[in-house]
């Protein structure tokens, strides 16, 4: 495997146009790929075209144009199979983003599986998305939330989970990057332990996907989710992965059209997987557009990806930890390429608007985890996010940045 070299990575970064662009008269400088990635020409040239020369919609129509969107619209999904290694194009379901999936499994895994008295577990350092729709489950169905520790570095303490694993234990909803502090769970050994006491495992990929190689049949996940605009592909596309054997026990999320095999107004029947849970017309033009993004990184190599963001990882940690009264906020020993921090004094909102003066988009707040930031006891942390487009000198423009705002407000 060759690695990413410096002359790649500035090839690379000419494929992504809103890279071109000048801030408050200064290049940008975008850090902020956790929340959402930019977009390469690939992507945003294969929408446009569907749009203007291809457009047509897909399962309801012999006409030629409807054949043809309905033939790229099921390549996306094999190649989505591929990208994850599922068994099968019927474990891949289209969802509006790994948000709208966590939803569906909660409602229709919910509805047939949790009863009364049952209890899922999540982490100390889940995502609202992957908080807030088991609380809703647990509310409606007389079930028990759990969660599941962790200590001062962003760790989760193991022994601790499996303590809290039980014959109750329905659902494990488990993040496998923290957003919050870039921390990567050993997502593997979690779904071990909790197949041994019989509970099945939800895994919230939204940050590993972009970063990781992600193999669901090793992993033996029970549920995968990730979004589309998180990896170079466009927002309202996500996916909801499933072994087969439980989506064909789970009941549809939404009716309506695609997901049906008869209506009568005595009894409806649904349609085969995954479009049991495809109800509606569907995101098109975000499907292709997800396609495009696959085949982008396929080209790349994830391996390659995953290698280069550690090295900025590396680098970024060491230059932000020279700077003096910031803390980094999550120091797992295994971490993905993200950083959350704070400087004593200084809210982490003045940092954000300050450096944007200076053309370097962060994310500031509590990143949709205010558990996380409870644990910490902090009101909020500036984030630093990186992907493959992002190089060492613009870490060093960070850091010039970062220590002339301590300058002004210290």
């Amino acid at each position: 495997m060759n690695p990413l070299e410096k002359s790649a990575v500035n090839r690379l970064r000419q494929d992504f146009p809103m890279l071109n662009k000048m801030m408050h008269g200064h290049p940008l400088i975008y850090f902020d790929s956790a929340a959402t990635t930019q977009k390469p020409s690939a992507v945003i040239d294969c929408m446009s075209d569907f749009y203007r020369n291809h457009y047509g919609t897909v399962h309801r129509a012999v006409y030629e144009l409807a054949i043809h969107s309905t033939e790229n619209y099921q390549d996306t999904r094999l190649k989505v199979q591929r990208f994850i290694n599922a068994a099968n194009t019927e474990e891949i379901v289209f969802t509006r983003g790994a948000t709208d999936s966590i939803n569906m499994v909660a409602y229709s895994f919910g509805k047939v599986f949790v009863k009364p008295g049952d209890e899922i577990l999540i982490s100390a350092m889940e995502h609202h998305a992957n908080i807030v729709p088991w609380q809703i489950l647990c509310e409606d169905r007389g079930a028990v939330l759990k969660v599941i520790p962790m200590n001062k570095k962003g760790e989760l303490l193991f022994d601790e989970y499996v303590k809290l694993l039980s014959p109750k234990t329905r659902l494990v909803a488990i993040t496998h990057v923290a957003n919050s502090l870039g921390t990567i769970n050993p997502i593997k050994e979690i779904i071990k332990k909790a197949h041994e006491a019989g509970a099945k495992v939800l895994v919230d990929g939204a940050q590993s996907a972009p970063h990781l190689k992600i193999d669901v049949q090793d992993l033996d996940a029970d549920f995968f989710v990730f979004s589309g605009h998180k990896l170079m592909g466009p927002t309202g596309i996500g996916i909801l992965y499933g072994k087969a054997e439980i989506l064909d026990q789970m009941p549809p999320y939404q009716g309506g059209g695609d997901m049906i095999e008869k209506v009568t107004f005595v009894k409806t029947t649904y349609n085969q997987l995954p479009l049991k849970f495809e109800a509606g017309t569907p995101m098109i033009a975000e499907v292709m557009g997800l396609g495009a993004a696959l085949d982008y990184l396929n080209q790349i190599g994830i391996e390659r990806i995953q290698t280069y963001e550690h090295t900025l990882l590396e680098y970024a940690t060491k230059k932000l930890m020279q700077i003096p009264d910031l803390h980094i906020i999550g120091q797992a020993v295994n971490k993905t390429s993200l950083i959350s921090f704070v400087i004593e004094e200084i809210h982490p909102l003045d940092i954000g608007t300050f450096l944007d003066l200076k053309g370097i988009a962060i994310r500031t707040g509590h990143h949709c985890a205010q558990p996380v930031m409870q644990f910490f006891n902090i009101p909020a942390t500036a984030r630093v996010s990186f992907a493959f487009y992002n190089t060492a000198d613009e870490i060093d423009r960070l850091h010039l940045a970062l220590s002339d705002i301590i300058k002004r407000l210290k």
